[in-house]
Protein backbone atom coordinates (compact mmCIF):
# COMPACT_ATOMS: atom_id res chain seq x y z
CA UNK A 1 0.00 0.00 0.00
CA UNK A 2 1.31 3.67 -0.81
CA UNK A 3 2.61 5.46 1.97
CA UNK A 4 0.32 8.05 3.48
CA UNK A 5 3.19 10.82 2.57
CA UNK A 6 2.84 9.18 -1.11
CA UNK A 7 -0.81 9.78 -1.06
CA UNK A 8 -0.57 13.37 -1.10
CA UNK A 9 0.92 13.67 -4.14
CA UNK A 10 -2.42 11.81 -5.52
CA UNK A 11 -4.82 14.27 -3.53
CA UNK A 12 -2.93 16.99 -5.09
CA UNK A 13 -3.30 15.04 -8.83
CA UNK A 14 -6.65 14.90 -7.51
CA UNK A 15 -7.66 18.28 -7.04
CA UNK A 16 -5.85 19.60 -10.28
CA UNK A 17 -8.09 17.02 -12.47
CA UNK A 18 -11.28 18.87 -10.47
CA UNK A 19 -10.16 21.82 -11.85
CA UNK A 20 -9.49 21.01 -14.96
CA UNK A 21 -12.80 19.24 -15.74
CA UNK A 22 -14.37 22.70 -14.03
CA UNK A 23 -13.09 24.57 -16.33
CA UNK A 24 -12.16 22.85 -19.75
CA UNK A 25 -11.04 25.99 -21.94
CA UNK A 26 -8.34 26.69 -18.74
CA UNK A 27 -5.85 29.13 -20.42
CA UNK A 28 -2.28 28.69 -20.45
CA UNK A 29 -1.13 30.94 -17.98
CA UNK A 30 -3.40 29.31 -15.44
CA UNK A 31 -2.23 25.50 -16.28
CA UNK A 32 1.00 26.51 -15.78
CA UNK A 33 0.46 27.94 -13.04
CA UNK A 34 -1.34 24.78 -11.84
CA UNK A 35 1.75 22.51 -12.61
CA UNK A 36 3.85 24.48 -11.12
CA UNK A 37 2.01 23.73 -8.03
CA UNK A 38 3.81 20.22 -7.64
CA UNK A 39 7.18 21.68 -7.24
CA UNK A 40 5.75 22.03 -3.55
CA UNK A 41 5.71 18.72 -2.67
CA UNK A 42 9.69 17.88 -2.50
CA UNK A 43 10.83 18.72 0.62
CA UNK A 44 14.09 21.21 0.86
CA UNK A 45 17.46 19.23 0.96
CA UNK A 46 19.99 20.01 3.66
CA UNK A 47 23.24 20.85 2.85
CA UNK A 48 23.22 21.84 -0.93
CA UNK A 49 23.64 25.18 -1.92
CA UNK A 50 22.33 26.18 -5.45
CA UNK A 51 24.39 28.45 -8.28
CA UNK A 52 22.74 30.49 -10.86
CA UNK A 53 24.29 30.09 -14.51
CA UNK A 54 23.95 30.16 -18.41
CA UNK A 55 24.63 26.80 -19.92
CA UNK A 56 24.45 27.26 -23.72
CA UNK A 57 22.71 30.05 -24.03
CA UNK A 58 19.81 28.89 -21.08
CA UNK A 59 19.73 29.77 -17.87
CA UNK A 60 20.50 26.84 -15.93
CA UNK A 61 21.10 25.92 -11.72
CA UNK A 62 23.74 24.06 -10.10
CA UNK A 63 22.81 22.27 -6.77
CA UNK A 64 26.24 21.58 -5.11
CA UNK A 65 25.49 18.93 -2.17
CA UNK A 66 28.45 19.51 0.38
CA UNK A 67 31.25 17.93 -0.38
CA UNK A 68 29.77 16.32 -3.49
CA UNK A 69 32.46 15.09 -6.34
CA UNK A 70 32.76 18.15 -8.43
CA UNK A 71 33.66 16.60 -11.47
CA UNK A 72 30.79 14.71 -11.90
CA UNK A 73 27.91 15.60 -12.90
CA UNK A 74 23.88 14.81 -13.97
CA UNK A 75 22.56 16.63 -16.32
CA UNK A 76 18.44 17.58 -15.36
CA UNK A 77 15.98 18.42 -17.76
CA UNK A 78 12.19 19.27 -15.83
CA UNK A 79 9.26 18.07 -16.25
CA UNK A 80 5.90 19.77 -17.25
CA UNK A 81 5.00 18.62 -20.14
CA UNK A 82 7.22 20.78 -22.02
CA UNK A 83 5.41 23.71 -21.81
CA UNK A 84 5.39 24.80 -18.07
CA UNK A 85 8.02 24.18 -15.14
CA UNK A 86 11.24 25.30 -14.92
CA UNK A 87 14.93 25.13 -12.84
CA UNK A 88 13.75 26.57 -9.76
CA UNK A 89 10.70 24.32 -9.97
CA UNK A 90 12.62 20.90 -10.07
CA UNK A 91 15.33 22.08 -7.95
CA UNK A 92 15.16 20.25 -4.96
CA UNK A 93 14.03 16.78 -6.97
CA UNK A 94 17.57 17.52 -8.92
CA UNK A 95 19.00 17.99 -5.66
CA UNK A 96 17.86 15.14 -3.62
CA UNK A 97 19.20 12.78 -6.38
CA UNK A 98 22.39 14.65 -7.02
CA UNK A 99 23.23 13.71 -2.79
CA UNK A 100 22.35 10.74 -2.55
CA UNK A 101 24.74 9.90 -5.18
CA UNK A 102 27.30 12.47 -4.32
CA UNK A 103 27.76 14.63 -7.25
CA UNK A 104 26.34 17.62 -8.85
CA UNK A 105 23.45 18.42 -10.88
CA UNK A 106 22.38 21.02 -13.67
CA UNK A 107 19.04 22.00 -13.75
CA UNK A 108 18.31 23.38 -17.27
CA UNK A 109 15.92 25.81 -18.26
CA UNK A 110 14.92 24.97 -21.54
CA UNK A 111 12.61 26.96 -23.50
CA UNK A 112 8.77 25.87 -23.43
CA UNK A 113 6.17 25.34 -25.99
CA UNK A 114 4.11 26.25 -27.30
CA UNK A 115 5.87 29.67 -28.05
CA UNK A 116 8.71 27.47 -28.64
CA UNK A 117 7.92 24.08 -30.53
CA UNK A 118 10.06 21.37 -31.14
CA UNK A 119 12.94 21.03 -31.51
CA UNK A 120 14.04 24.05 -29.41
CA UNK A 121 13.78 21.72 -26.21
CA UNK A 122 16.13 19.65 -27.54
CA UNK A 123 18.14 22.07 -28.98
CA UNK A 124 18.97 23.54 -25.90
CA UNK A 125 19.33 20.26 -23.62
CA UNK A 126 22.28 19.33 -26.44
CA UNK A 127 23.44 23.27 -26.28
CA UNK A 128 23.73 22.24 -22.46
CA UNK A 129 25.40 19.27 -23.01
CA UNK A 130 27.87 20.49 -25.64
CA UNK A 131 28.66 23.65 -22.68
CA UNK A 132 29.74 21.07 -20.09
CA UNK A 133 32.43 19.56 -21.93
CA UNK A 134 33.52 23.09 -22.81
CA UNK A 135 33.98 23.44 -19.58
CA UNK A 136 36.26 20.25 -18.62
CA UNK A 137 33.23 17.80 -17.97
CA UNK A 138 34.11 14.47 -19.77
CA UNK A 139 31.14 12.61 -21.47
CA UNK A 140 32.04 9.70 -19.34
CA UNK A 141 31.99 11.71 -16.03
CA UNK A 142 27.89 13.00 -17.21
CA UNK A 143 24.54 11.56 -16.51
CA UNK A 144 21.41 12.49 -18.36
CA UNK A 145 18.76 12.64 -16.14
CA UNK A 146 14.76 14.10 -15.99
CA UNK A 147 11.33 12.89 -14.93
CA UNK A 148 8.02 12.96 -17.52
CA UNK A 149 8.95 15.22 -20.19
CA UNK A 150 12.39 15.83 -18.82
CA UNK A 151 12.99 11.99 -18.98
CA UNK A 152 12.01 12.54 -22.85
CA UNK A 153 14.82 15.07 -23.38
CA UNK A 154 17.12 12.80 -21.39
CA UNK A 155 16.69 10.34 -23.92
CA UNK A 156 16.30 12.03 -26.94
CA UNK A 157 19.28 14.23 -26.19
CA UNK A 158 21.74 11.13 -26.37
CA UNK A 159 20.10 9.91 -29.25
CA UNK A 160 20.89 13.16 -30.81
CA UNK A 161 24.33 12.86 -29.65
CA UNK A 162 25.00 9.50 -31.15
CA UNK A 163 23.43 10.27 -34.74
CA UNK A 164 25.43 13.40 -34.52
CA UNK A 165 28.82 11.12 -34.07
CA UNK A 166 29.66 13.08 -30.37
CA UNK A 167 30.86 11.49 -27.44
CA UNK A 168 27.43 10.60 -25.10
CA UNK A 169 26.93 10.75 -21.15
CA UNK A 170 27.85 7.56 -19.46
CA UNK A 171 23.93 7.09 -18.41
CA UNK A 172 20.30 8.16 -19.15
CA UNK A 173 17.92 7.95 -15.88
CA UNK A 174 13.80 8.81 -16.86
CA UNK A 175 11.64 8.53 -14.00
CA UNK A 176 8.01 8.75 -15.41
CA UNK A 177 9.08 9.50 -18.88
CA UNK A 178 6.67 10.69 -21.45
CA UNK A 179 7.73 8.96 -24.43
CA UNK A 180 4.90 8.07 -26.67
CA UNK A 181 3.52 11.50 -28.01
CA UNK A 182 1.30 9.36 -30.31
CA UNK A 183 -1.23 8.92 -26.82
CA UNK A 184 -1.56 4.66 -27.97
CA UNK A 185 -3.89 2.50 -26.72
CA UNK A 186 -2.08 0.80 -23.51
CA UNK A 187 -1.62 1.73 -19.65
CA UNK A 188 -3.33 5.34 -20.59
CA UNK A 189 -6.83 2.98 -20.76
CA UNK A 190 -5.87 0.65 -17.88
CA UNK A 191 -4.76 2.82 -15.57
CA UNK A 192 -7.50 5.06 -15.95
CA UNK A 193 -9.35 4.69 -13.15
CA UNK A 194 -6.05 4.43 -10.83
CA UNK A 195 -4.05 7.92 -12.88
CA UNK A 196 -5.12 10.74 -10.67
CA UNK A 197 -4.12 13.25 -13.46
CA UNK A 198 -3.05 11.94 -16.31
CA UNK A 199 -5.41 11.12 -19.29
CA UNK A 200 -5.38 10.35 -23.43
CA UNK A 201 -7.05 14.16 -24.33
CA UNK A 202 -4.81 15.90 -21.46
CA UNK A 203 -1.89 13.74 -23.19
CA UNK A 204 -2.80 14.70 -26.61
CA UNK A 205 -3.20 18.41 -26.06
CA UNK A 206 0.03 18.75 -24.88
CA UNK A 207 1.60 17.05 -27.33
CA UNK A 208 0.24 19.35 -30.18
CA UNK A 209 1.25 22.25 -27.75
CA UNK A 210 4.88 20.27 -28.39
CA UNK A 211 5.12 19.69 -32.09
CA UNK A 212 3.46 22.77 -33.46
CA UNK A 213 2.56 22.65 -36.78
CA UNK A 214 5.39 20.97 -38.45
CA UNK A 215 6.35 18.25 -35.62
CA UNK A 216 5.64 14.92 -36.33
CA UNK A 217 4.93 12.49 -32.77
CA UNK A 218 6.56 10.10 -34.79
CA UNK A 219 9.87 11.82 -35.12
CA UNK A 220 12.31 9.63 -32.99
CA UNK A 221 13.70 12.40 -31.67
CA UNK A 222 10.87 13.14 -30.34
CA UNK A 223 8.98 10.49 -29.72
CA UNK A 224 12.03 7.71 -28.16
CA UNK A 225 10.00 4.81 -28.82
CA UNK A 226 10.41 5.46 -32.62
CA UNK A 227 13.76 5.55 -32.30
CA UNK A 228 16.58 3.21 -32.65
CA UNK A 229 18.59 2.20 -29.28
CA UNK A 230 21.59 0.92 -30.34
CA UNK A 231 24.53 2.41 -29.17
CA UNK A 232 23.12 3.96 -26.08
CA UNK A 233 24.42 4.16 -22.88
CA UNK A 234 23.04 2.14 -19.65
CA UNK A 235 19.74 3.34 -19.04
CA UNK A 236 17.77 3.40 -15.71
CA UNK A 237 13.65 3.62 -16.06
CA UNK A 238 10.89 3.82 -12.91
CA UNK A 239 7.29 4.65 -13.17
CA UNK A 240 4.55 4.30 -10.76
CA UNK A 241 2.43 1.13 -10.92
CA UNK A 242 -0.69 3.32 -11.21
CA UNK A 243 0.00 5.79 -13.36
CA UNK A 244 -1.20 6.01 -17.68
CA UNK A 245 2.50 6.81 -18.84
CA UNK A 246 3.21 3.08 -17.14
CA UNK A 247 3.79 0.99 -20.46
CA UNK A 248 5.84 4.02 -21.86
CA UNK A 249 9.14 3.14 -19.56
CA UNK A 250 8.02 -1.03 -19.82
CA UNK A 251 8.00 -0.37 -23.89
CA UNK A 252 11.40 1.48 -24.43
CA UNK A 253 12.68 -0.60 -21.83
CA UNK A 254 11.64 -3.62 -24.26
CA UNK A 255 12.94 -1.42 -27.30
CA UNK A 256 16.32 -0.70 -25.48
CA UNK A 257 16.79 -4.14 -24.69
CA UNK A 258 16.56 -5.93 -28.01
CA UNK A 259 19.16 -3.47 -29.29
CA UNK A 260 21.61 -4.51 -26.34
CA UNK A 261 21.49 -1.82 -24.04
CA UNK A 262 21.81 -2.40 -20.50
CA UNK A 263 18.73 -1.28 -19.04
CA UNK A 264 16.75 -1.67 -15.68
CA UNK A 265 13.03 -0.80 -14.95
CA UNK A 266 11.60 -0.04 -11.66
CA UNK A 267 8.11 -0.45 -11.36
CA UNK A 268 6.89 0.96 -7.99
CA UNK A 269 3.44 -0.13 -7.02
CA UNK A 270 0.80 2.16 -6.66
CA UNK A 271 2.42 5.43 -7.08
CA UNK A 272 1.01 8.04 -9.12
CA UNK A 273 3.12 10.07 -11.95
CA UNK A 274 6.52 11.18 -11.10
CA UNK A 275 6.31 9.57 -7.70
CA UNK A 276 9.76 11.02 -7.33
CA UNK A 277 8.35 14.75 -6.92
CA UNK A 278 8.12 13.91 -3.21
CA UNK A 279 11.64 13.33 -2.85
CA UNK A 280 12.31 14.33 0.92
CA UNK A 281 8.82 13.50 1.96
CA UNK A 282 7.41 10.29 0.99
CA UNK A 283 9.50 7.09 1.47
CA UNK A 284 8.74 5.63 -1.93
CA UNK A 285 10.30 8.53 -3.19
CA UNK A 286 13.19 8.30 -1.16
CA UNK A 287 14.12 4.83 -2.19
CA UNK A 288 13.43 5.15 -5.79
CA UNK A 289 16.69 7.77 -5.46
CA UNK A 290 18.71 6.12 -3.47
CA UNK A 291 18.24 3.06 -5.72
CA UNK A 292 18.93 5.17 -8.73
CA UNK A 293 22.36 6.66 -7.19
CA UNK A 294 23.70 3.44 -6.14
CA UNK A 295 23.37 1.74 -10.19
CA UNK A 296 24.92 5.55 -11.37
CA UNK A 297 27.90 5.83 -8.92
CA UNK A 298 29.57 2.82 -10.60
CA UNK A 299 28.92 4.06 -13.94
CA UNK A 300 30.42 7.52 -12.96
CA UNK A 301 33.42 5.58 -11.96
CA UNK A 302 32.20 6.25 -8.16
CA UNK A 303 32.38 3.48 -5.47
Amino acid sequence: MPSTQSDALRDLMTRMTERTTANPAMGLPELRDMVDGLSTMAGEPTGVTYEEVVAGDRPALWCNPVGAVDDRVVLYFHGGGFLGNSASSHRKLAAHLAKAAGIRALVVEFRLAPEHPFPAQLDDAVAAYGWLLDNGFEAGNIATAGDSAGGNLATGTVLRLRDEGRPVPAAIVAMSPWYDLEAAEGTLDTNAAKDAFLNRPLIQAMAGMYLGADGSPRDPLANPLRSDPTGLPPVYLSAGGDEGLLDNAQRFAELARAAGVDVTLEVVPGMQHVHTTMAGRAPEADRTLAAIATWLRPLLGLG
